[in-house]
């Protein structure tokens, strides 16, 4: 497992959220789409994590992850609109957070780290 990936699910490990609760079915397969199935799914994983530590807006992301500010603001509406975090503010200055959705079925994540680690890692071969 990646070295990343593996930070990624001791931080998770370690967060004790007591209103966790199992899943449904339907969040799993959300929660897999959105971190395993599409481009950019481990970019919405390390701003994830990233969020989980401190609430930020998406200039200071894209410092804190080396990335284009552009592709940030991608990624953070794509997780807004798949009720990942919540803003408060608007434009330029809002501050991102975990929605309580997400903090609620974090727990799940520890599957999509999973799942992404053997998609990265998995080499096809032809014979």
């Amino acid at each position: 497992m990646t070295t990343q990936l593996m930070e990624f699910k001791e931080l998770l490990r370690s967060r004790k959220v007591s209103e966790q609760r199992k899943p449904d079915k339907q969040t799993r397969k959300l929660l897999l789409y959105l971190f395993t199935s599409t481009r950019g799914g481990l970019t919405r994983l390390r701003i994830i994590m990233n969020l989980l530590e401190n609430p930020y807006n998406t200039h200071q992301l894209s410092q804190e992850l080396g990335l284009d500010y552009k592709a940030v603001q991608h990624h953070m509406k794509v997780l807004e609109k798949n009720n990942m975090v919540s803003k408060i503010g608007e434009k330029y200055g809002a501050i991102f957070h975990l929605s309580n959705f997400l903090e609620i079925n974090i727990s799940a994540l520890d599957e999509a780290i999973d799942k992404l680690d053997r998609k990265l890692n998995h080499k096809k071969v032809y014979l």
